[in-house]
């Protein structure tokens, strides 16, 4: 038996011993006043009131008939100091037999500060809260499976700080966006994510069966086509932050489901859209960054409007050239007015009917923003989904469908509009200075895993 398997058993057994005590390991109450930051903060204003905390063991250290514990929740970390003259022996002893690092309790005590200064909880009532079966790594041995910290996504939000904190700017970077959406009256919307069409972009769906009616649906590559409806439907200003799936290839800066937010607005065109995401940007790192400038990769980009725009005909004739010609562009640019059959959805140019009013964004050789002026010309758009149709019968599977419903409601007419879409994932990726897109999505897209590459040892396993 291997020694995490020993750990394992071990602890098993201080369960079975918990419940002979008529103690339950798991309750279903918890006694909490307060987080531990809140508890920080009265300790250096001298306050010795009674109160009740809750978190995880981290570190125990035991002086004969006196034990310190970190005590750690998503907040803080401070100190317990549990003393037997305080507790009583009794459970004194059942506490140091039979709580281990990592299992949740509950204590109850009065705050003071030891002589070195250090916040402290004098313990005089505890109780487990639940029961760990499994030590927690204190460091990762042995590392030649680099994926592990992704298979093993808790594990490494626990053992590492700085990854956290990629996913509380992730959320501020949301609330941000989300935030001048609002304040710029747009209704924040939800679409189907199973669709009888897979639409709105070029990529292979994934596709599914639903049973009770015996109906064939894909999971959506984008939420366009049913936004668009919506403009026809009278909202003028909409937008949807939700999950988009395509099955394509995977690298650092794809996933096969990621977060895209989209939005649209009635009578405008891509001119004014330029100039609202140059709006949307300066909002969104003063915000959260604090400033236009990020460093990203070792190099500094300087998000300050305006930004330069480039005819996409300047770098490139096709897509294909154009993803090397990207890879070149640091700092924010906008790359305009694409050949109109690489976006079928886009407005032509009226002064060039074979380019489309469209643009990207990109920044540090990745495109982040995709936004075009709305093609509305319902006669237009059936043609151009022809053509898509005819490149899917001759083996495109990232080709467009066409979609009769959505012509249908164009027909009844479209207000002249423009679009925007981001993936979200590349954009925190890019504010938080992560190389991979799986540094900012909390359970990446992983190959089955076959046989560990790691070992994991624990201050547990040591002392054993």
């Amino acid at each position: 038996m291997s020694s995490l398997s020993q750990i394992r058993q071990a602890r098993i057994k201080k369960l079975k011993s918990l419940r002979e005590q008529e103690i339950e390991p798991y309750p279903a109450k918890t006694k909490r006043t307060m987080p531990i930051a809140q508890a920080l903060t009265l300790t250096a204003k001298g306050e010795k009131t009674e109160i009740s905390l809750a978190g995880r063991m981290r570190s125990q250290r035991l002086h004969g008939g006196s034990c310190f514990v970190d005590l750690e929740d998503s907040t803080a970390k401070i100190q317990l100091y549990f003393k037997k003259d305080t507790v009583g022996e009794k459970l004194y002893q059942l506490f140091t037999e039979n709580f281990d690092l990592g299992d949740f309790i509950g204590v109850t005590g009065e705050l003071f500060a030891t002589k070195t200064g250090e916040p402290t909880l004098e313990v005089k009532a505890f109780q487990i809260l639940s029961k760990s079966l499994r030590s927690l790594p204190d460091k990762w041995y042995g590392l030649t499976d680099k994926e592990e910290r992704f298979r093993k996504r808790y594990l490494d939000l626990l053992m590492n700080d700085g990854v956290r904190d990629i996913f509380v700017r992730r959320n501020a970077i949301i609330k941000s966006i989300r935030g001048f959406l609002d304040e710029n009256k747009f209704i924040e919307v939800e679409t189907p994510i199973l669709q009888g069409l897979a639409g709105g972009a070029s990529a292979r769906p994934f596709k599914t069966h639903l049973n009770a009616l015996d109906l064939n649906l894909y999971l959506r590559v984008a939420p366009e086509l049913y936004l668009k409806r919506l403009l026809v439907g009278g909202f003028e200003r909409v937008y949807e932050i939700g999950r988009c799936f395509r099955n394509e290839g995977m690298d650092f800066a794809h996933n096969p489901d990621f977060t895209m937010v989209e939005f649209y607005a009635a009578y405008w065109d891509y001119e004014k859209l330029m100039e609202f995401t140059e709006e949307l940007f300066t909002h969104l790192l003063t915000s959260v960054v604090g400033s236009t400038k990020i460093t990203y990769q070792g190099q500094t980009i300087n998000f300050k409007a305006p930004w330069p725009r480039v005819e996409f005909s300047k770098l490139a004739k096709t897509d294909d050239e154009f993803k090397i010609a990207r890879q070149k562009i640091t700092q924010p640019t906008f790359v305009i007015n694409h050949p109109v059959e690489i976006l079928p959805l886009a407005k032509r140019l009226e002064s060039d009917p074979k380019k489309v009013a469209s643009f990207q964004l990109v920044a540090a050789g990745m495109e982040i923003v995709k936004a075009f002026s709305e093609l509305n010309d319902s006669i237009d758009q059936k043609k151009r989904f022809d053509v898509q149709e005819k490149m899917r019968a001759k083996g495109d599977e990232e080709a467009q469908r066409l979609d009769r419903d959505f012509i249908e409601s164009m027909e009844y007419g479209m207000p002249p509009a423009a679009g925007f879409g981001m993936g979200v994932d590349r954009l925190v990726m890019l504010l938080t200075d992560s190389h991979s897109l799986r540094e900012v999505i909390l359970f990446p897209t992983m190959k089955p895993k076959i046989k560990s590459k790691i070992r994991m040892a624990s201050s547990a396993e040591v002392a054993v």
